[in-house]
């Protein structure tokens, strides 16, 4: 059997792998390659999976993504053919909570003031910080990444609040509310963090009249997905000063134009999709990888991490 590596791997990734399954040819080459044609497997970040390559495919039985989201790939065509796909949900967490953290830490103790006036040799005690203690999170999405962060704002005594479609209780939030309440807890929220996946759900969720229910001292994170929220709706919650600060690794167009006023809004941090990045996304990883391969030598189809092809994640 054939498995299709669309990206490079390290050596001390790699040999391990074949050592591993000797039953497997592996390829690791482009996606236009014509070894797709041969492939029984593609492990795929996602973003060259098109429906040509779907079409071109033919002895194609599972897709492993090496990515959270597959919001960028051919899902209707995915859905009729009924592939099998799953991904490595989970592996992200650690930088990502990481990444909300030094961000939220960034503006409470005042940071990039003090860089400024560094580059200014200027002294000068007047400084705007504050903590995080005893203020409230609403974390829009608490899965295995809104839980790390979650986790790590209690530890600095933040009060956490879960927004699930469920409403379905998950660890490290103190509550946890459904999408149908949260125009009810919104105005709750000293920092709305966003870490939700794209979904027929989620797309276009948040609107203006959800940050007119906002804190005008509060912050607003998206680390999920960019369609979330209009981009257009941003500015006017920023320029009519809805809410204090706006923190954005994520937008509806990526990468995000030069003419896109966000760039030098006041209030707004523009991270260009770097926060799931980490010197061990790979090795994180392979474990799942190798796991589900396992599996599939097994003709198991109960894949660690499977995606609902459904509910899109």
């Amino acid at each position: 059997m054939n498995v299709l590596f669309t990206f490079p791997l390290k050596d001390e990734l790699k040999q391990p792998l074949i050592e591993r399954f000797p039953e497997l040819n592996f390829t690791f080459s482009p996606i236009e390659d014509a070894t797709v044609e041969r492939a029984s497997v593609i492990v795929t970040y996602g973003e060259d999976i098109t429906e040509e390559t779907l079409e071109r495919a033919k002895q194609l039985q599972w897709i492993m993504v090496a990515s959270a989201g597959v919001d960028k790939m051919p899902m209707k065509e995915m859905k009729k053919r009924k592939i099998p796909m799953a991904n490595v949900s989970g592996i992200h967490k650690t930088p990502m909570a990481e990444a909300v953290l030094a961000h939220l830490l960034a503006q409470a103790r005042a940071l990039p003031t003090i860089y400024e006036r560094q580059q200014k040799k200027e002294w000068n005690k007047k400084i705007h910080s504050t903590e995080l203690r005893g203020k409230t999170a609403l974390i829009l999405g608490p899965g295995a990444i809104g839980q790390e962060i979650g986790r790590l704002l209690q530890a600095f005594g933040v009060q956490t609040i879960g927004c699930n479609y469920s409403g379905e209780k998950r660890p490290y939030m103190d509550n946890t509310i459904s999408f149908k309440q949260l125009d009810d807890h919104i105005h709750e929220a000293d920092f709305f963090i966003s870490v939700v996946p794209s979904t027929k759900e989620t797309r276009g969720m948040i609107t203006k009249d959800h940050f007119k229910k906002m804190k005008e001292t509060a912050y607003f994170l998206n680390f999920g997905r960019g369609d979330l929220v209009k981009e257009q709706d941003i500015v006017w919650a920023l320029e009519n000063k809805e809410v204090a600060r706006v923190i954005l690794d994520v937008y509806e167009e990526e990468p995000l134009p030069k003419t896109s006023p966000l760039w030098s809004l006041e209030g707004c941090t523009v991270s260009p999709h770097v926060s799931s990045f980490s010197g061990k996304y790979l090795e994180r990883s392979m474990p799942i990888i190798e796991e589900n391969l396992s599996r599939y030598l097994q003709g198991r189809n109960d894949f660690v991490n499977k995606i609902d092809l459904t509910k899109e994640y």
